[in-house]
């Protein structure tokens, strides 16, 4: 069952929005089978945080690093990890939208993609890519790197990590993604935990500019959003965005 909470009843602007921005986070994954960042031990697939997702950890061990985020790929293209019905709703609907529409993700994965999501960021970067620490170019990469793989781009071993945004480095694309935020009239967070910056205070750059905005996730954050709807992502954004369409 949906719960709606309604802090601030908004119907009328959600029934016609022309521009949306929708903020996806690990919720949205898990429920395809990717564990989400952190769990109450602060470990992440049985790996200290600070290991695998600090740039020092990269430093002291880059080749464990590598490993990681090489066993994460494998598992990713697998075949077993699928987009769920929210991935496929959100790109259904971008399909039929006749607005603007920007989908910024907080994932590494390329579920989204695969449903057929079309205008997307990936502001934490993505798994399916590595870069040059050299020339900060990204290339996409299907297979295993470590510290003996050569950079295309610098002829050079040991110059490649993850293209992943760890702790303390700045998200990509945050100057597009702030200017769509300033001119959305619907902002919707999926499956976020509103525990991690910038990210977390989307919502209220959206509601300066007078967007209604709400938050879909198994529990509410306790964030300031218009309209709150507690549910599983697969269950709560297809309903949500076939009635927003038929709106």
């Amino acid at each position: 069952m949906i719960s709606l909470n309604n802090s601030k009843p908004q119907s009328a602007d959600i029934e016609s929005p022309e521009s949306i921005v929708v903020l996806t986070g690990a919720g949205i994954s898990a429920e395809s089978g990717i564990p989400t960042f952190r769990d109450e031990n602060g470990m992440w697939e049985n790996h200290r945080i600070e290991d695998v997702a600090y740039p020092e950890g990269f430093r002291r061990n880059p080749e464990l690093v590598h490993k990681f985020y090489n066993e994460r790929r494998h598992k990713l293209l697998s075949g077993d990890i699928q987009p769920n019905p929210a991935h496929k709703a959100l790109a259904r609907f971008e399909q039929d939208f006749s607005g603007e529409f920007l989908l910024v993700t907080q994932n590494v994965d390329n579920l989204h993609e695969v449903a057929g999501s079309q205008n997307i960021l990936h502001m934490h970067g993505n798994l399916l890519s590595m870069r040059c620490v050299e020339t900060g170019r990204a290339f996409e990469i299907n297979e295993d790197i470590g510290t003996g793989t050569i950079c295309e781009c610098c002829d050079s071993a040991g110059n490649l990590r993850p293209d992943v945004v760890w702790f303390y480095e700045m998200p990509y694309f945050m100057d597009q993604i702030s200017e769509a935020l300033k001119h959305c009239d619907l902002f919707i967070a999926i499956g976020t935990s509103g525990n991690v910056y910038p990210a977390a205070d989307f919502y209220m750059t959206a509601k300066a500019q007078n967007a209604t905005t709400v938050e879909i996730n198994l529990k509410s954050t306790n964030s300031n959003f218009d309209t709150y709807i507690t549910d599983r992502a697969s269950s709560a954004v297809p309903m949500f965005f076939n009635k927003l369409l038929l709106n």
